[in-house]
């Protein structure tokens, strides 16, 4: 049977990975205004919690398609 992950350290790896995230963004002028950890499936018995990326604006999603196409090969 795996290893069973506590909350609190679930949460640390998520707000780690929110963290990595925003400063991802924020190279390319992205901000995401809703991202966060979502808190509920921290009581879920998933091994991780899930990272709500939320809504954005027009102006916001073209940016980061536009990024992102960037990246493709």
């Amino acid at each position: 049977m795996g290893q069973v992950v506590r909350s609190g350290e679930r949460l640390r790896a998520a707000e780690e990975v929110v963290a990595r995230l925003k400063g991802g963004l924020d190279v390319v002028s992205v901000t995401l205004p809703s991202l966060r950890v979502d808190v509920v499936s921290l009581a879920s018995d998933a091994p991780y919690p899930l990272i709500e990326l939320g809504r954005c604006n027009l102006d916001t999603a073209l940016r980061l398609a536009c990024v992102l196409k960037g990246l493709e090969k």
